[in-house]
């Protein structure tokens, strides 16, 4: 059986669980207390070396980490990734967005509150992650203005990967209230079948 190394906190995690229960595959959640540095595990390490979850260990010799790039193998000849290589390119350019615009400023922004005490190195960076996690939903709140979904209209890897963490902006600091193309963008995503909520093992 699939195994998953994930937190149940983590957004990145999330994006992989909630994929994998979509597509109805089965799979074996192991969790990983990144806190408690059970990722910097000699254990761990020897399976990825980056020390990072989510973490998908196909057999004892396939593993593969980074969570869009689990989405991108698992979404293959599925529904969630188009068949057309203008529309995947366009997927592709969603989770790139995602990887560099979004997460490193929304998700570890709430990673920061919702982990306290903040460094005073960190705190000094609260307020420019809340400024560019600001302009990465304005973007996404542009595009989604005269669309459903991110691409082809059809929900797709890439709207799970900006889900994960956009939902939960909140918890980061995030007033997305003024964001009323985003809010339904959400509740069209909550409303595809076998959706499970970021906290579910």
């Amino acid at each position: 059986m699939i195994r998953l190394y994930d937190s149940l906190s983590s957004g990145n995690g999330y994006k992989v669980r909630l994929l994998l229960t979509q597509l109805g595959i089965a799979f074996e959640r192991v969790e990983v207390d990144i806190l408690k540095g059970e990722s910097r595990t000699e254990a761990f390490l020897a399976k990825n070396p980056n020390g990072r979850i989510p973490l998908l260990e196909l057999n004892s010799d396939e593993r593969l980490a980074e969570s869009n790039a689990i989405l991108l193998y698992l979404a293959e000849g599925t529904r969630y990734l188009p068949k057309a290589r203008w529309q995947r390119a366009k997927v592709h350019e969603w989770m790139f967005f995602e990887q560099y615009s979004h997460e490193p400023n929304i998700a570890t922004r709430r990673f920061w509150l919702m982990h306290p005490p903040i460094s005073e190195e960190r705190r000094a960076q609260l307020e420019p992650k809340l400024r560019l996690g600001y302009e990465a939903l304005g973007v996404m709140e542009r595009h989604l203005s005269t669309r459903a979904f991110f691409v082809a209209d059809e929900y797709t890897v890439a709207d799970i990967a900006l889900y994960a963490y956009t939902h939960v902006a909140h918890e980061g600091g995030f007033d997305l209230h003024p964001f009323v193309a985003i809010q339904a963008w959400i509740e069209r995503v909550r409303s595809q079948p076998r959706h499970i909520p970021i906290t579910t093992g």
